[in-house]
């Protein structure tokens, strides 16, 4: 999924010459804290209220204010990873989508990329969920992959994230197509790799079963 894809087109532009009174009142319709601000079509930065509010003055043009996030933008190409990653480095709400000229074509609000990262299928998939500790010299795709594929399962999504504790270490989160995870695990296991969290549905499969054996006991008397 890119950010041309999750464009929200109910989130307007304001531009530099509009009043900042304007942009409060659209703001609270809209119940968002901040907007974007163009000039002659380009993007100039984003706009808060908590900006136009320390300022105290509603007369002045959204071009008077320091704005926030110049570098909160994608471009139409751009990956729904990368959309999260800048808002977060900016802790924006909304994200600006530029094309190959720079010209602005609109806002990629952030509940809008979550909800489309929800629907994808990985998220969607039912299956288990296993986290590794790695050394960050000893990691291999490839090869827990392998290991994974060798016991019937697949790997539908894996992201990494940094060790706090240990900065010569990672984490490694794999989703599997499997929500079983005894065989994968044991197999891990016993190449070397250390499991510090899984998570499965088979519990959960199994709370459910014994409700319909409940149900059904029930309806036989």
């Amino acid at each position: 999924m890119i950010a041309v894809e999750i464009i929200n087109q109910m989130i307007p532009p304001l531009k530099v010459t509009d009043p900042a009174s304007k942009a409060v009142k659209w703001m609270e319709e809209l119940r968002t804290n901040q907007l974007p601000v163009l000039e002659n079509g380009y993007y100039k930065g984003l706009i808060s209220e908590n900006i136009i509010l320390e300022e105290n003055d509603s007369d002045k043009n959204v071009g008077d204010y320091k704005l926030d996030g110049k570098d909160c933008f994608v471009y139409f190409h751009q990956h729904i990873y990368d959309v999260i990653k800048i808002a977060s480095d900016n802790q924006a709400q909304i994200i600006a989508v530029l094309d190959e000229d720079n010209q602005y074509h609109g806002v990629i609000n952030i509940e809008d990329t979550i909800a489309a990262f929800a629907q994808t299928a990985a998220v969607q998939s039912a299956g288990g969920i296993i986290v590794l500790s790695l050394n960050q010299i000893d990691y291999s795709l490839a090869e827990v992959s392998r290991l994974i594929e060798a016991e019937n399962a697949k790997i539908l999504s894996a992201w990494i994230t940094n060790d706090a504790l240990d900065t010569s270490k990672i984490k490694l989160t794999i989703k599997t197509n499997k929500t079983d995870l005894s065989h994968i695990t044991a197999t891990l296991e016993r190449f070397g790799y250390k499991i510090i969290a899984r998570f499965h549905e088979t519990k959960h499969a199994a709370t459910e079963q014994e409700r319909l054996d409940i149900l059904m006991k029930y309806l036989e008397m």
